[in-house]
């Protein structure tokens, strides 16, 4: 085993070597979610305009640089997932050997996240399956002729709709917790800033919220692009 090797496996055994990599992971995501949500609010802007997106996404790179993102993206989820998993399963053990009020409420707060972060996770793959993999062979068709067109038929789906809206409730509970909590443990947290970045990270939340459940809602409910 290599220096560097042994070094990675030590921090990666740390708690704070995981709380370092939650943090990092999870700051990947919160500017994935803008970026993602602001091309997705271009389909407000009609159909030409969100598929000459979705044609120029694709094609950025020669059609790799989507595939380096998705890869990113996809390490990103694992590390988060798997070092989250770890780190509650640690608090756990703490909470058994140390039956602490300030650590009782930690993995209180804890059982809620990896819940959410769970839930989120199967959004995630369904999302994957239904958006991108397209496993609906009439949505792939349609998808094949018009992106725009796949994004109305497919939150014409009432449960789609109802699963969509529930995780992303979850997704935003999740990061309202996570964004000070990342800041935090990368030392950009102090007394003086934790209040602010609390108040961003609500923010923050509800924005990636009402954004994300506009479109689905307006399809949906209010009949766009029908």
């Amino acid at each position: 085993m290599t220096a560097l090797t042994q070094s990675v496996r030590s921090l990666w055994d740390s708690s704070i070597g995981k709380k370092t990599v939650v943090a990092v992971t999870g700051l990947v995501f919160i500017g994935f979610l803008v970026a993602h949500l602001i091309g997705n609010l271009l389909v407000f802007v009609g159909e030409e305009a969100f598929n000459h997106y979705a044609e120029w996404l694709h094609g950025l790179g020669h059609g790799a640089a989507v595939w380096v993102a998705r890869l990113v993206l996809l390490g990103s989820l694992v590390l988060h997932v798997v070092a989250t998993v770890s780190l509650t399963r640690q608090n756990r053990a703490a909470r058994i050997a140390y039956a602490h009020e300030d650590t009782l409420r930690a993995s209180k707060s804890s059982k809620i996240m990896i819940w959410s972060g769970l839930t989120v996770l199967a959004f995630i793959i369904f999302h994957i399956l239904h958006f991108t993999v397209r496993t609906d062979a009439q949505l792939a068709k349609i998808a094949a002729e018009s992106p725009y067109q796949m994004v109305i038929v497919g939150f014409q789906n009432w449960l789609v709709v109802i699963f969509y809206a529930i995780s992303m409730t979850l997704l935003c509970s999740h990061l309202s917790h996570g964004f000070s909590s990342a800041f935090q443990t990368l030392g950009f947290s102090s007394s003086k800033t934790r209040s602010l970045l609390d108040k961003l990270g609500k923010a923050y939340s509800l924005l990636i919220l009402v954004g994300f459940l506009s479109i689905p809602i307006s399809i949906r409910i209010f009949g766009y692009g029908s």
